[in-house]
C-alpha cells in the first residue's frame, strides 16, 4: 500500500493529504488512485471483509497535490455534497504563476467547455453548447522575479479551472505546460490545495484543515507561504 498522510479521521470521515501525480479516483492510466489506497487502509486497519464503503466528495487534478477529504459512510457523503452545492465547503489553493496579472487582487468569471476526447477544457462564450460557468477569486500575496505567488479561492468546481483561468488572462500556472505552452516553463505543476474547511456532517462543528506546499521544491522554496496566508473566515 501507498504511504498514506491521514489529516483527521472518526467514523464519518477521513482528511488525507493527496500527494501530486496520484489520481483521486481510478482513470484509464490504471495508476493507484487515492480512492483505492484509503479503502486498502481501512480494509487493512479495521479488518473489514467484503467491500469498503468509501464516498468520493470532491476531486483535485492529478498533478495537484494538498487537502482532501473522504465520506466513510453514506450520510456523511451525502451531507459532504450537499455543503459543496450550497457555498460552506471552502477550498483555497496557493498557485505560483508565470507573469504578473494587471490586477493583485480579483475576481474572474468565465465559461468552460471540456472536451471529453482530449480531457481539455477550453474558455468559451456562454451559449455553446456544453459551456459551465466558472468563478475564482484570486489575490497576489507575493512577487519574486517573473512569478507571482497567488491565493486562489474557487466559487465553483470545474475540471481545470484554476489553469484554465489563469493562462486565460495570460499567466499560467508554473509547470503548466497543457495550457500555459512555452510560457509556463518546465517543471512540476505549481498548484497545491493547501486550505479545506466543511462543517463536520454529524457533529456539525467547522473543520478546518492547512498543509503547506513542499518547501523543498522549486518554485515554492522561492515563497515564504506561512507569513504570505491571509486570515479565512468561513463563508465570508
Amino acid at each position: 500500500m501507498e504511504d498514506l498522510t491521514i489529516l483527521y479521521e472518526d467514523n464519518h470521515v477521513i482528511v488525507v493529504l493527496k500527494p501530486q501525480n496520484i489520481p483521486s479516483q481510478a482513470d484509464v492510466s490504471g495508476d493507484t488512485d487515492m480512492l483505492t489506497i484509503i479503502k486498502e487502509y481501512i480494509r487493512e486497519k479495521y479488518d473489514k471483509k467484503g467491500n469498503v464503503y468509501l464516498g468520493l466528495v470532491h476531486r483535485l487534478d492529478r498533478p495537484t497535490g494538498g487537502v482532501m477529504v473522504f465520506a466513510k459512510s453514506s450520510k456523511a457523503a451525502g451531507r459532504l455534497s450537499e455543503q459543496l452545492r450550497d457555498g460552506d465547503f471552502e477550498k483555497r489553493y496557493y498557485a505560483v504563476l508565470v507573469g504578473e496579472p494587471k490586477e493583485d487582487k480579483a475576481t474572474l468569471s468565465n465559461y468552460l467547455k471540456k472536451n471529453s476526447i482530449n480531457n481539455m477544457v477550453y474558455l468559451c462564450t456562454a451559449t455553446e453548447d456544453g459551456a459551465k460557468k466558472a468563478e475564482l477569486s484570486y489575490e497576489i500575496i507575493e512577487k519574486k522575479g517573473d512569478l507571482s505567488l497567488a491565493d486562489v479561492r474557487l466559487h465553483t468546481g470545474r475540471s481545470h479551472q484554476i489553469r484554465v483561468q489563469m493562462a486565460g488572462i495570460n499567466c499560467p500556472v508554473y509547470g503548466d505546460m497543457r495550457y500555459g505552452g512555452e510560457k509556463a516553463k518546465k517543471g512540476k505543476l505549481a498548484l497545491w490545495a493547501y486550505y479545506l474547511a466543511f462543517s463536520h456532517p454529524v457533529s456539525k462543528e467547522r473543520m478546518v484543515f492547512r498543509v503547506e506546499p513542499p518547501h523543498d521544491e522549486t518554485p515554492w522554496k522561492l515563497f515564504d507561504t506561512e507569513k504570505a496566508v491571509t486570515i479565512i473566515k468561513p463563508n465570508a
